[in-house]
């Protein structure tokens, strides 16, 4: 069995001069990333069976980015390198007062068509994640990721499900995120989201409220995280704070990919109907091992490259 994930492929520019604004920034690091690439190379460096849909440029970010994935034993069959379109940027610096400056150069991941994801051999696939921040915005991928989402409905694939929330993404299109991600979250058999999601999501004003309507919501699983205090789990109508373990944390880049990779791993040759409580209960307190081991390393993909299975014994 093998699980795919579908969505952006993009490189990070981030800024390391402290303080300084992209204009004025003049030391950059490049890091490859976007969300569901991130879980890919996690499920890959956990030593599961991973395959990812995207687009990138036919230029040196584009194969680098292919060049990535393929160390970290995910299949890139289906990442298609665009001659007319450059890969996505996303250019960031962390500001003094905790805000972020940022610039998104929007390249071939949007290019990602419909007639490409119908080319993915579903069998033998058991998992589609969904996990793009950038899919729910125009372009090519967004209807690419609905096409794939109904068929692997239609097929009986197990649906995973993070929406991924960027609010300078979507300061402006918040109608449109939460519409969308609602139609995913009530096809979605696991869905991970954050306590800021999770309320923006349901439109309301408390974690408590929020869950509460997830619970109306979902007809599958939801994990909410909540960073070292663990995730919620919610599940068959009641809710559960699965602890997570004690780090010091030098970066949480790439914490809440990893914590749903694991997930994904685990979850990969199982009949997710069968499982109950105890079962999840190992799933996320492994899955919650993964994100807190991730915060160790500086960059997901750096972090990724010390996550393996041994983690969860």
């Amino acid at each position: 069995m093998s699980v795919i994930c579908i969505g952006e492929a993009l490189i990070d520019m981030i800024c390391t001069d402290k303080g300084s604004s992209l204009s004025d920034g003049q030391n950059f690091l490049k890091k490859p990333g976007g969300a569901p690439t991130n879980v890919a190379a996690a499920i890959g460096a956990l030593g599961g069976e991973v395959s990812l849909s995207a687009k990138v440029g036919n230029d040196p970010f584009g194969r680098q980015m292919i060049s990535v994935m393929q160390d970290f034993n995910v299949n890139t069959k289906h990442v298609h390198l665009d001659s007319k379109t450059f890969t996505t940027f996303a250019f960031v610096s962390l500001m003094l007062d905790g805000e972020r400056d940022f610039v998104f150069n929007r390249g071939a991941d949007a290019e990602l068509t419909q007639a490409e994801v119908a080319a993915i051999d579903l069998t033998g696939v058991n998992i589609v994640h969904f996990g793009s921040a950038t899919a729910f915005l125009t372009g090519p991928l967004n209807a690419a990721y609905y096409s794939l989402k109904d068929r692997a409905k239609k097929d009986g694939k197990i649906i995973s499900f993070d929406p991924n929330y960027r609010h300078l993404l979507f300061g402006d299109k918040i109608p449109s995120f939460i519409k969308q991600s609602m139609i995913f979250l009530k096809e979605a058999d696991f869905t991970k989201l954050s306590d800021e999601e999770a309320m923006l999501i349901t439109e309301t004003e408390t974690l408590e409220e929020a869950t509460e309507a997830l619970l109306d919501i979902c007809p599958g699983v939801f994990a909410i995280t909540l960073g070292k205090e663990g995730t919620l789990l919610g599940l068959a109508g009641k809710t559960y704070i699965i602890p997570s373990i004690p780090v010091k944390p030098v970066d949480t880049t790439g914490a809440g990919d990893a914590f749903v990779g694991a997930v994904l791993y685990q979850l990969d040759g199982l009949n997710i109907q069968d499982l109950d409580f105890s079962a999840w209960k190992n799933i996320v307190e492994n899955a919650n091992k993964a994100g807190a081991r991730t915060c160790e390393y500086l960059g997901a993909m750096e972090a990724f490259k010390n996550l393996n299975n041994s983690i969860f014994n």
